[in-house]
């Protein structure tokens, strides 16, 4: 069985609230001072409180350390944590693909080069710390993989180095693009740059917890009191049951299922209106026959996408065609691993995917754009031209 962290962000995400809550976890909080004593930062303290938030109990972190005075580039943060003695290389791995995932955000919302960008807020030392500090608890913990909840990332305005922006900050933003974001009204910036780059950098799938049997729970405070709720991280560590569905090899996400039934459109507008949904970035549409409730043959027109694409995909069906009302709802999706190649037939390059399947072993399939392309020139069929494909890859990796 696997060992699997899952976070609960109710309230968000930061990350002194994950650091605190893998330290109630139960990670030793003296491995992670000798870790950010190598870092070589003159009088950078780390501070572990108990405190209680609408009456829970929580680890909260506070970071002491010297005024900065300038600001940092990714290069000069890289090779500070590339020379701590005490850092294991795959925390030091983690670290730094936590702050590339920053820094590529901020690049690309100030419009600069990567080496260019200054960090401001997340380049400070106690954020250096919470990064660091968390990437050596997580290498110290040894899971196999991590969960999260949708985040919630509060809504209003917040006042940062560059003037007032709406929450979430533009490189949280950025950040979570593709994350399942939680619907919150609360007035408050509750996810951060680095909370935002922390879960997105760990986690492998967004939801509710998966099935497991939980071994330890953490709690991690952050500053500020919430209305109505603690405001805490929540971590849960245990070991998935051996189920097909938390094999290594199969993920889980989010998706949003549009659906609208149609009774006065030809199968020209349909087939229209289904290659414009899928332009558009559909992960699939399809038709239903169904007869609706005065006895008038219909199809029902189902459209799955992810969740930032819903309100794109409901304006496609609602201006391409007559209907008046569309249903969503949000389903858990379980999926294999899939990874592109291109790989040499003898009718050139042709890309494809290979995909792992639950007991470990592959197998590949041609694009059907590819396998098309290909039968056309080559007079043989699109199915003999897949098996053909298949064989190839199979003795490339045999190198028979």
């Amino acid at each position: 069985m696997n060992t699997n962290l899952h976070f609960d962000c109710l309230s968000g995400i930061s990350g002194d609230m994950t650091l605190g809550a893998l330290i109630d976890l139960g990670v030793d909080a003296d491995r992670i001072r000798s870790g950010l004593d190598s870092l070589n930062v003159a009088d950078l303290k780390l501070h572990v409180d108990d405190v209680k938030k609408c009456g829970f109990h929580a680890k909260q972190i506070r970071v002491e350390h010297p005024e900065q005075k300038a600001h940092r580039h990714l290069h000069h943060i890289e090779a500070m944590i590339e020379g701590a003695a005490e850092i294991t290389d795959t925390a030091k791995m983690l670290a730094l693909r936590i702050f590339r995932c920053i820094g590529e955000a901020e690049a690309k919302v100030h419009g600069c080069d990567l080496k260019k960008v200054h960090f401001h807020e997340v380049g400070a030392l106690d954020s250096i710390a919470d990064i660091v500090g968390t990437a050596i608890a997580i290498d110290s913990l040894g899971v196999d993989s991590v969960t999260s909840s949708l985040i919630p990332t509060g809504t209003g305005s917040i006042t940062i180095d560059h003037g007032r922006v709406s929450i979430p900050a533009p490189a949280t933003a950025e950040i979570l693009n593709g994350v399942p974001l939680a619907y919150c009204d609360i007035e408050s910036e509750l996810t951060t740059p680095t909370g935002a780059a922390i879960i997105k950098t760990l986690a492998r799938s967004f939801g509710p917890p998966p099935a497991m049997t939980t071994h330890r729970v953490g709690y991690g405070a952050g500053t500020r009191d919430l209305p109505g709720q603690a405001n805490v991280l929540r971590l849960t560590i245990g070991q998935l049951h051996d189920t097909v569905e938390n094999a290594g090899h199969v993920e889980s996400d989010l998706v949003t299922l549009l659906e609208t039934n149609i009774d006065d459109a030809t199968a020209e507008q349909l087939a229209d209106v289904t290659q414009r949904l899928l332009h558009a970035g559909a992960l699939d549409v399809w038709q239903t026959p169904c007869v609706m409730k005065k006895g008038r043959l219909a199809s029902i027109v189902s459209v799955i996408c992810g969740g930032s694409k819903a309100a794109l995909m409901q304006n496609i069906l609602f201006t391409h065609t007559s209907t008046i009302g569309i249903r969503r709802q949000v389903l858990q999706r379980t999926k294999l691993v899939r990874s592109p190649l291109e790989i040499e037939t003898a009718h050139g390059p042709a890309r494809g995917k290979v995909v792992t399947l639950p007991d470990g072993t592959q197998r590949f399939s041609l694009e059907d754009d590819e396998a098309r392309r290909i039968a056309a020139t080559s007079g043989q069929s699109t199915g003999e031209v897949q098996i053909l494909a298949s064989a190839t890859w199979r003795t490339n990796q045999t190198g028979s």
